[in-house]
């Protein structure tokens, strides 16, 4: 009888212990209560813990990456789009994620999910296409300063895709196809602009000089003479006619 007890004791003993014992890993924390009320983060490695009088809740502190659902958002200029991200985040204070919300997990997604719409919302439809790393950084933000309070760091977030329905597609298309034409047709009156600037600039500089208009006139003909098919025409001036006329006049 007596080894029968000793035996049971003994056999209790063991139980007491594999149920106060709890290895955690250098990525998990032990958020430990005492009868109800919260007592302090332990971990890694060996915690003991008091049964029926203490609880400990496993927190992991890695990185969690999760997809955010595709979302249905109206942009700015009333664009319907698909968009879905990725977020990426982590515990960084395992008391605050136990304490201040349910499932911090699910807290986090719906965050996101409405945190995306919300900004996405205010921007137009060639900004999500054309600033994603700008909206990446302010969703981040924001979503990082809501969930603060819960012990959550949210490191990065990723706009995956935005999807367009074909019919806006080649809407865009077009779009900028008459931003390329509108483009074209600036830089070309530009050109023409600066052209007529510069004309206007030497007309002026041979007004004022005569001797500069003669030696460009000149200059002129010895480059029509340098092509032998050309057939030269050279104005006289009129006081050379009127001497030549005189001349026909006296003869006759």
């Amino acid at each position: 009888m007596f080894e029968f007890g000793g035996l049971t004791i003994a056999f209790l003993i063991v139980a007491l212990l594999a149920a106060s014992l709890r290895i955690l890993r250098e990525y998990e924390r032990g958020v430990v209560f005492m009868l109800g009320r919260f007592w302090k983060v332990k971990g890694p490695g060996l915690v003991i813990i008091i049964p029926g009088i203490q609880q400990m809740v496993r927190v992991d502190l890695r990185t969690v990456v999760f997809d955010v659902p595709s979302q249905d958002v109206i942009s700015h200029d009333n664009v319907s789009v698909k968009v879905n991200a990725v977020v990426y985040f982590r515990v960084i204070d395992p008391a605050k994620s136990i304490l201040q919300v349910e499932d911090y997990l699910n807290a986090t997604s719906q965050l996101a999910q409405t945190t995306l719409r919300a900004v996405l919302g205010k921007h137009e439809l060639d900004e999500m296409l054309a600033e994603r790393e700008r909206l990446n950084q302010d969703i981040q933000q924001l979503l990082d300063a809501q969930t603060d309070a819960w012990g959550i760091k949210v490191s990065n977030v990723e706009i995956k895709h935005v999807d367009i329905d074909e019919s806006m597609v080649r809407a865009i298309a077009k779009q900028a196809e008459a931003e390329r034409e509108r483009r074209a047709k600036v830089i070309h009156a530009e050109g023409e602009l600066q052209a007529s600037e510069k004309l206007l600039a030497a007309a002026e500089i041979l007004a004022a000089r005569p001797q500069a208009m003669q030696l460009r006139y000149l200059q002129t003909l010895s480059n029509i003479a340098g092509d032998k098919t050309n057939t030269i025409v050279f104005p006289l001036p009129g006081e050379l006619m009127n001497l030549m006329m005189r001349s026909e006049k006296r003869a006759d």
